[in-house]
């Protein structure tokens, strides 16, 4: 088998699991990096070269520690179940996830990102991802049929692990889109954001976050955000409003509640509570 014989059978391998696409293209890309880098046919591979080609992300590309397990995981899939060998993955080890908060935009941040937005097509995207939580695949893959005006919901098909669910739709995006559809007309393709006028493709993810980019440089917000970070304050507003993790679970397609659980962490749960510093003891005792 050729090593691009290899890398086709390495896809076929992901889709049959239902791997996301962005999984795939990462896994596949470093795959490649991979065995370009040892220089010889995949069947002679061992742990030895995993081991070098790890330590030279690290030490020579100076590689972050996650992105680095990223591509542990890729190798680890190869050699598992494309090339079908038993590893002493001991010998490849993972680094540990350092439990750091990621950056949070305030309500006035997330609404003046939205103002700021001159484009109705950019203006929906970030309605959608802080009005309804949508990841920046689930909004270029938008139907039009998705959005459901009379519940007031949007159903999201196929989303990360192939899950479907529906979330919230907020007026202020709904008016949005009701606008952007008058303007654009972008329903004969299908999708509600398409790449160009009647493509049958949609508008890449790409293109959605460096939209977010250009407000977040015009308005000078120094903070480490990015598009998700809209998805973040969703959830993390949601929470300090009285929603239950239950809730933003279900909204944020979520398939587990520990994922949900790190907004505890963000949201403001200290607004209610006097600290004991500030309290004056009584007199006497």
């Amino acid at each position: 088998m050729t090593n691009q014989q290899l890398i086709y059978r390495m896809r076929v391998d992901m889709r049959l699991r239902g791997m996301a696409d962005n999984t795939q293209d990462s896994y596949l890309r470093y795959a490649r990096k991979f065995i370009e880098f040892c220089d010889k046919p995949a069947q002679d591979l061992d742990e030895l070269d995993a081991r070098r080609y790890l330590l030279y992300l690290l030490h020579e590309t100076k590689l972050d520690n996650s992105s680095v397990n990223v591509v542990n995981g890729a190798i680890r899939f190869l050699f598992a179940v494309t090339l079908n060998r038993t590893m002493n993955y001991l010998q490849m080890p993972r680094f540990k996830k350092c439990k750091t908060l990621p950056d949070l935009l305030s309500r006035e941040e997330a609404q003046d990102l939205i103002a700021a937005c001159v484009n109705l097509k950019h203006k929906c995207w970030l309605l959608l991802a802080y009005g309804s939580g949508l990841r920046i695949s689930e909004i270029a893959a938008l139907r039009v049929q998705d959005i459901d005006s009379q519940s007031m919901r949007i159903f999201v098909k196929d989303g990360k692990c192939g899950k479907d669910r529906y979330t919230l739709l907020s007026v202020e995006c709904l008016n949005a889109l009701r606008d952007y559809w008058l303007h654009h007309r972008p329903g004969r393709s299908g999708w509600m954001f398409p790449s160009v006028a009647n493509s049958p493709n949609h508008v890449t993810t790409s293109g959605v976050r460096n939209a977010f980019n250009i407000y977040k440089r015009q308005l000078g917000i120094e903070k480490n955000v990015s598009m998700h970070s809209l998805r973040h304050a969703f959830a993390t507003h949601l929470l300090e409003d009285g929603a239950t993790l239950l809730q933003i679970k279900e909204l944020l397609g979520h398939a587990s509640l520990n994922s949900t659980q790190v907004y505890l962490h963000l949201a403001n749960t200290t607004s209610d509570l006097v600290s004991p510093a500030d309290r004056k003891s009584g007199n006497g005792g």
